[in-house]
């Protein structure tokens, strides 16, 4: 399954500070548990990848609504 993979699988996103300073994704779905600790500026560089991906789809969107005109 790639980036751009359409799946059916539903999963729950927690995002938090733990006891330890650190920053942890939790995602939990059927038979999965999957924690991943980062520390804070790892979290901050993640956090910027993500606002660029929104900005970069966001622009995908634009893009095929002006093709529709």
């Amino acid at each position: 399954m790639g980036i751009n993979s359409e799946s059916e699988i539903a999963a729950n996103l927690q995002i938090g500070p733990t006891s330890l300073g650190m920053v942890r994704i939790y995602i939990a779905g059927d038979g999965l548990d999957l924690p991943l600790d980062f520390d804070p500026d790892e979290a901050e560089e993640i956090a910027e990848e993500l606002r660029a991906a929104a900005q970069a789809a966001r622009k995908i969107i634009q893009s095929s609504k002006d093709k529709k005109r």
